[in-house]
């Protein structure tokens, strides 16, 4: 069977399935979108007032409360600074916030790469319903012998919804692929702020 009658051969189920496959994917979209919009808004802290909290606490030397202050803060800028505030020596706690701000980012990141990867290819996944109702459209054609019937119009129209639905699910699903990692950017910046506090308190220690 070559090519051309493969691709008949698939046409022959119609360009419904390409569009229920789409909406099955959007949803699977949506449901990594609310997770992630989820957990950022619930790790979320008041950055600049924990960084000024944490260098009084240092100047002070109050070690155990600025553990304390970082252990009681859901953000991921925190975690990474209390992995250096529990090392012994410099080195260590530049090893230690360094795997850490990897471990976050990498919880921060998780199941991205779907949105990612739908972004990318649902518009192709679209294409491929437009490709499957134009060649049932031509089918269709020939069977009427060259008029124009409901029929044809129906298989036209499915495969332009096709192509529409592609975009429509990859547009959202570019978007927030490209708003969580600008966020995931923006908190590893946040975090590596507070390693520098860090850093900067057992230098002058």
């Amino acid at each position: 069977m070559d090519i051309i009658e493969r691709l008949l051969a698939i046409s022959h189920y119609g360009s419904r399935w390409v569009l229920w496959l789409l909406i099955v994917l959007s949803i699977a979209a949506m449901a990594v979108v609310i997770e992630r919009t989820v957990l950022f808004l619930s790790s979320r802290d008041d950055t600049a007032r924990l960084r000024a909290e944490l260098r009084r606490l240092l100047k002070d030397k109050d070690l155990e409360l600025a553990r304390r202050r970082l252990q009681e803060s859901p953000s991921f800028e925190a975690r990474v600074a209390v992995a250096g505030l529990d090392a012994e020596g410099v080195a260590s706690a530049e090893e230690r916030m360094q795997g850490e701000s990897e471990l976050c980012k990498l919880s921060m990141e998780k199941n991205l790469a779907l949105l990612g990867t739908l972004g990318n290819n649902a518009p192709f996944i679209g294409l491929l319903g437009t490709v499957i109702g134009i060649v049932r459209s031509f089918r269709e054609l020939q069977s009427s012998s060259g008029q124009v019937s409901a029929g044809l119009m129906s298989e036209i129209g499915e495969a332009l919804v096709a192509t529409a639905i592609g975009l429509l699910v990859a547009l959202p699903a570019v978007a927030a692929f490209n708003l969580f990692q600008r966020i995931i950017r923006a908190r590893m910046g946040r975090a590596n702020v507070l390693a520098h506090e860090i850093l900067a308190f057992m230098k002058a220690g």
